[in-house]
């Protein structure tokens, strides 16, 4: 009797609690939490980058948005080199065989060094120096900047890569997947923290929240890459032995099947999705007028759609579904999102609206979680490791968030400035242009993807190629 009451409590526990399956002999529970603290820095680096620091250049400190913009837009630049870090972790040579966390704690330090440094940059762009040197704030912010997306793409690039080296291949999409929750974990405690911090804004405290977080940042990664990485001391020969070549690298892993296409997949995918990221909410206010308390629902009803997305891809994935034929569902619903945001103007309807907004965060999170899974099987494909396979991912997400979100806002002032000024005609001259050119791009290129997917679906329909999924979980995520 105590064996079957124990035996049914632990399935109780692994039915009802999450992630509790995710653990592993070779990566036990207290482990993989630790490991994941590392997710909880880079999502306070990422709340400090793209959203407190924003608002405190524009608002308190007067910075003009153009160059805000610009500071912004640096960490993005470094994502392509994501896949060069990965590769490096895959190949690095140490008298003792570490090969991960060397990159974390350096990336922790470039992470740190950064944002240490920030306050002082941001006080001097503002307008407030000691002396005044000549594009010395612009200089300044940019290299703290760029200081803190490398520590931050290094860190999560060799973390995510550690914690799949120790994961199994059965337990690799959970360890991954609560990664990613601790991730948004991360970003949402930091961003309520530092927000309260901050409601009396003051240059000194500015000085310590930013500094404190920096710390905190540091003491986390530690605490996280202690004893992660097993000691596997190399002789002399392995360590002076030439290193393969990250051209080689990369052109096995291009070669080792469907990679190539999967990363313009997601690329173009992305992009899609994303550049619509920070225009939805001006669409409802200043398109159908919409109060600030309406918009703000906005960002639940995608929440809710992503989260719907996501449960019905994991059932389908967990029964087998092909995931190619999934995402290529997401994009579908994409198109009818889309064309729903699209409609609401000329009807003059909220509620098609709203509908519309849902459907993009169902359509994003089913072609998100499909492509994802679809993605851990790429190092299994070729002879290049799983730093660079992950470093690849990463890049090609990044880079296609902070493209598509770049473009997307400077088309719709540019259309939009044209349009207000009567250059389109009359039937056009009106604020709603300009987003509406952003959504038929977003449009556009959903079935671009849909193109580059087709062969994708074609080829996991060979016998030989296709595979089933036991499970749900996430290879990477946006940064």
């Amino acid at each position: 009797m105590t064996f079957l009451r124990a035996h049914g409590l632990k399935n109780l526990g692994t039915r009802f609690m999450p992630f509790s399956d995710a653990a592993s002999d070779a990566l036990p529970m207290g482990e993989l939490l630790r490991l994941s603290l590392f997710q909880v820095s880079v999502g306070m680096a990422t709340v400090m980058l793209l959203g407190t620091l924003n608002r405190v250049m524009i608002v308190e400190l007067s910075v003009p948005a153009m160059i805000v913009a610009v500071m912004i837009a640096l960490p993005v630049l470094i994502a392509p080199f994501r896949a060069i870090l990965g590769f490096r972790s895959d190949t690095y040579r140490s008298a003792i065989g570490w090969k991960r966390i060397p990159y974390l704690w350096f990336g922790s330090l470039w992470q740190m060094g950064g944002l240490a440094v920030m306050p002082f940059a941001l006080l001097v762009l503002g307008g407030d120096p000691v002396h005044d040197v000549p594009f010395a704030g612009e200089v300044l912010a940019a290299l703290a900047f760029l200081m803190t997306g490398l520590g931050l793409h290094m860190t999560q690039t060799a973390g995510l890569a550690l914690a799949s080296d120790r994961a199994t291949d059965e337990t690799r999409p959970r360890v991954v997947a609560l990664l990613y929750v601790m991730f948004l974990v991360g970003m949402g405690v930091s961003a309520l923290l530092v927000g309260w911090l901050l409601r009396d804004f003051d240059p000194i405290l500015l000085v310590r929240v930013v500094q404190g977080v920096a710390l905190a940042g540091l003491v986390l990664n530690l605490v996280a890459l202690w004893k992660q990485e097993r000691v596997t001391p190399m002789t002399r020969r392995e360590r002076l032995a030439p290193r393969p070549r990250f051209s080689d690298a990369w052109n096995d892993f291009l070669n080792g099947g469907q990679a190539g296409r999967l990363l313009v997949t997601v690329f173009l995918g992305t992009m899609a999705f994303n550049m619509q990221d920070v225009l939805l909410e001006p669409y409802g206010g200043e398109v159908l007028g919409l109060s600030v308390s309406a918009t703000t629902l906005l960002t639940a009803l995608w929440a809710g759609g992503a989260l719907l997305g996501f449960g019905f891809a994991a059932r389908k994935l967990g029964g087998g579904a092909c995931h190619f034929r999934l995402a290529s569902s997401g994009l579908l619903v994409g198109l009818a999102a889309f064309s729903a945001v699209i409609l609401s103007a000329p009807f003059g309807s909220p509620a098609l609206f709203f509908f519309g907004a849902w459907l993009i965060g169902l359509g994003g999170g089913l072609f998100a979680v499909a492509t994802l899974t679809a993605a851990m099987a790429l190092p299994s494909e070729g002879r290049s490791g799983r730093g660079l396979a992950l470093g690849a991912w990463g890049a090609a997400q990044a880079t296609a968030v902070g493209v598509s979100i770049a473009i997307g806002g400077t088309l719709r002032d540019a259309v939009t400035a044209q349009a207000v000024a009567g250059r389109l005609g009359d039937a056009l001259a009106s604020p709603a242009t300009g987003y509406s050119v952003v959504y038929h791009v977003e449009i556009a290129l959903i079935f671009m993807t849909l193109v580059a997917l087709g062969p994708l679906v074609r080829r996991s329909f060979r016998p030989e190629t296709k595979t089933g999924s036991g499970g749900i979980g996430l290879a990477d995520f946006p940064t």
